[in-house]
């Protein structure tokens, strides 16, 4: 692979770099706002996975945003993953870049996604390798570990409060999300308001942010 180069798509992605994740030989890194951003390196992750309770010596680090946590699908993977020995940690706040760095010979670069396709920077070279691993043990050491994360005190949504945040995130207007919930938008509206007292949130954006940021899912 030369120094730095550039791939657009998931599956240029996977075919330019599927082959670097059966060569880790001491440690994985990988850093991520959600769990989906690397979804088609599936395989290539169940192989990383897969030698994780081999001899060797290999390691596995991974440091999620708290978004990544705001489903129980999530948070299952990320309980499954460090079961089999994996090392998971939650930022404080979302992460500004998602990464891979494979034994510090490699990293790989996310960007936003787009119509045309996410684009992924791959580099092999020294200097820049190792400046993007020293921002993720930087951004590792402020980090929770999972259980910790999980444990830790933070607001809890009852039923209701879960169907009237999922009712939010779903854009629909109160009058809808009234109807669908079965109350009268004034009942909609005053649970709305205690929902946002819970989570201490100015507003119904703010509100869905909050709750990423906590892991909590409507």
């Amino acid at each position: 692979m030369a120094d730095i180069v550039t791939v657009r798509g998931d599956l240029d992605f996977v075919a330019r770099t599927e082959h670097l994740f059966s060569s880790v030989r001491e440690e994985f890194i990988c850093a991520v706002r959600d769990l989906d951003t690397f979804s088609e390196l599936r395989r290539a992750r169940q192989a990383s996975y897969g030698w994780l309770r081999e001899p060797g010596g290999r390691q596995v680090r991974k440091l999620c945003s708290p978004a990544a946590l705001a489903d129980e699908r999530g948070r299952e993977h990320l309980r499954d993953i460090a079961a089999k020995g994996a090392r998971v940690r939650v930022a404080a706040t979302a992460l500004p870049h998602e990464t891979i760095i494979i034994d510090r010979r490699y990293a790989i670069l996310a960007g936003l996604d787009a119509p045309g396709g996410r684009e992924y920077t791959l580099t092999s070279g020294a200097t820049l390798v190792g400046a993007v691993y020293a921002l993720f043990e930087a951004a590792w050491e402020s980090a929770l570990d999972l259980d910790a994360f999980l444990d830790m005190d933070r607001p809890r949504l009852d039923a209701v409060g879960s169907r009237v945040l999922r009712a939010l995130g779903s854009g629909a207007t109160d009058t809808a999300a009234a109807k669908e919930l079965g109350m009268s938008v004034r009942t909609y509206r005053r649970r709305v308001a205690e929902l946002l007292d819970t989570l201490d949130a100015g507003s119904r954006f703010q509100a869905g942010v909050r709750a990423g940021e906590l892991g909590l899912s409507g």
